[in-house]
């Protein structure tokens, strides 16, 4: 096995690659206007510090969200082009699931990630590998009374203190973790899903009302 993993949900643009026994390299860059600059540079970084090629991986991981529209579709795109092109599978997991998983907690707890407009991705937990509800977007005053008490792991954690008063690392997503879980997962002989894009809301860019399109007559 050698599984190349890619997220750009957030604002990390992370790549790592796994043998299926460890991480052998990873690359993460935290820059939330650069994700399509980034990222295949770092899969050339991840792919030279490893000693190997692209066409030598064996399957493809990808961060599916929930995030931003612009930035999860260039990690979203990439995979699925380098799938077709390597001809290997390529999977989709959570990537709230992945900072959970780094977080290695035993306890219950909240994910948090930014989703701008005042609001935060999140869901809840029971443990680092066992989410419990489904990734949703709200203010964070909104849901104080759901997460109360509960440590929380992620940078939307750390932007509302009021809501989040617990806050563990990790702040940003790794490709590393998100390999890792897939590896895991793999290994117990359960089937990742192809990669489906966790939006849970509508483009930034909007068209606006009354566009009135001009056509030549």
């Amino acid at each position: 096995m050698l599984l190349l993993a890619l997220d750009t949900a957030t604002p990390a643009v992370t790549v790592a690659l796994h043998d299926g026994t460890s991480v052998v390299a990873s690359s993460s860059q935290v820059d939330a206007r650069r994700h399509g600059e980034l990222l295949l540079p770092a899969v050339d970084r991840v792919l030279d510090e490893a000693g190997t090629r692209l066409d030598a991986v064996t399957g493809i991981v990808v961060g599916v969200g929930p995030g931003p529209y612009t930035g999860l579709r260039v990690g979203l795109m990439t995979a699925d082009t380098f799938g077709l092109a390597l001809g290997v599978p390529v999977h989709g997991l959570c990537t709230l699931d992945a900072l959970a998983y780094a977080s290695d907690l035993t306890v219950p707890f909240v994910v948090a990630t930014d989703a701008r407009r005042k609001e935060v991705y999140w869901a809840r937990y029971d443990n680092a590998r066992t989410r419990v509800t489904a990734p949703a977007v709200d203010r964070p005053a909104e849901i104080t009374e759901q997460v109360a008490g509960l440590p929380a792991v992620g940078a939307g954690a750390l932007l509302y203190p009021g809501t989040f008063p617990q806050v563990h690392e990790p702040e940003h997503v790794s490709a590393a973790a998100l390999a890792s879980l897939a590896v895991e997962k793999l290994a117990a002989g359960e089937e990742l899903p192809a990669p489906r894009p966790l939006y849970l809301r509508r483009p930034d860019a909007q068209v606006p009302k009354n566009y009135k399109v001009v056509t030549p007559k």
